[in-house]
């Protein structure tokens, strides 16, 4: 993994807006539809060429495919390994449902918002999608064109790295309820078993491992259990993390840590002080953190009074992945001096809270403003680095 060693290095974190096109293909598929696998072959091809034009544009030096290809960052895994179908919800499925406390607390948001993640989240009774079965790969060539479409994409560019995303065992857990294995631990080692398969081919391909993990910040939400047994959830999905990276080089994986790529309250996000002890045993080498939206924007102070580990590079949202309001490069600029006076400059890279279409049914913002704001976020890592470096 490069480092902030001459410049401020730029990334962000996994989903981009995927073209018009593809975006329909992607739908389709996700719901069951027939669609020619040729076309929707060579629209995948054309759409990472295209957002990996967009970053570099944009002032990116750390790129992506943009995860084009995918329905959602986590549901992706129910196309490609066996054991997975819908099954009606229980009560115990609450634990995978994180917004049911924010529903209680704000009905008149959540019964206002058209997006359909939110209607999907009220209806009762609701199908979810389980795990039921043994977990085997029946597609794993998916995984090697992925990788084959973003190293073409990148080629005779001026890149610094390219990442490529892929889920943890602990968000298949609070994705997928388990059905079928006897303990929540037999299922995340046998997803640590199958995934490691797609991480090494990652690392292998010469890319960047991004490790995406909403479970090591929202979990069983802490407002709905009891806060050591909250961390206690937490640092058993580190250990299967650490179990399914066991091996690999710390150096060329990084994980996507967040509260949600969703405009919503916020209100019950557990702080960052309250688990970056937890967070930082985990053995990639590099860590995205939401920075840059109004609950999380302080808890750069964190890093103040937190020893990191060597070795370790973090990445702080610098522009905010909820908003269409576009950052100011002054503003983002800032942002990232502030982070290099607590982290170091070479130990940090600067980033985005979340993705921006972590879900083919779903923009974060609308998608023009994606572009803009991480032009900004280009712009920003300029001023800085001739700040930082002259």
């Amino acid at each position: 993994m490069k480092r902030s060693t001459t410049e401020i290095l730029t990334t962000h974190s996994g989903s981009l807006p995927r073209p018009p096109r593809l975006r329909t293909l992607v739908a389709a598929r996700a719901a069951g539809e027939r669609t020619d696998d040729q076309e929707f072959e060579d629209a995948v091809r054309s759409a990472v060429a295209e957002v990996v034009r967009h970053q570099v544009a944009a002032g990116l030096t750390v790129v992506n495919d943009g995860e084009v290809s995918k329905q959602g960052f986590s549901s992706y895994i129910q196309d490609r390994l066996t054991g997975f179908a819908e099954v009606e919800a229980v009560q115990e499925d609450s634990r995978s449902d994180r917004g049911a406390r924010e529903r209680q607390n704000f009905p008149e948001f959540y019964g206002e918002r058209p997006d359909p993640f939110y209607a999907r989240t009220r209806q009762e009774p609701r199908m979810v999608t389980s795990c039921v079965g043994p977990i085997e790969w029946t597609d794993f060539a998916a995984v090697q064109r992925d990788i084959d479409n973003l190293k073409a994409a990148t080629e005779g560019l001026d890149v610094e790295d390219a990442f490529m995303s892929a889920i943890s065992p602990g968000d298949t857990l609070r994705k997928f309820p388990n059905r079928y294995f006897d303990t929540d631990r037999e299922y995340m080692e046998a997803v640590a078993t199958a995934m490691r398969s797609e991480y090494q081919a990652i690392i292998d391909a010469g890319l960047i491992l991004q490790i995406d993990c909403p479970d090591l910040t929202t979990g069983a939400y802490p407002q709905m259990y009891d806060p050591e047994a909250f961390r206690a959830e937490l640092s058993a999905n580190v250990d299967a993390l650490n179990l399914a990276t066991e091996g690999l080089p710390a150096d060329r994986m990084r994980i996507h840590v967040c509260w949600g790529s969703m405009e919503r309250p916020h209100s019950l996000d557990p702080e960052l002080s309250s688990i970056v002890d937890i967070l930082l045993r985990a053995r990639p080498a590099g860590m995205t953190v939401v920075a840059a939206n109004g609950r999380h924007a302080f808890e750069w102070q964190t890093w103040q009074d937190t020893e990191l580990p060597e070795g370790k590079v973090i990445i702080p949202g610098v522009i905010d992945s909820t908003t269409n309001i576009v950052e100011h490069p002054r503003a983002v600029a800032d942002r990232i001096l502030r982070f290099s006076e607590v982290l170091g400059k070479e130990n940090m890279i600067a980033g985005v809270d979340c993705g921006f279409q972590t879900s083919v049914d779903r923009d974060q913002v609308t998608p023009s403003m994606a572009w803009t704001k991480l032009a900004a976020l280009g712009e920003g890592a300029r001023l800085a680095t001739r700040e930082l470096w002259g």
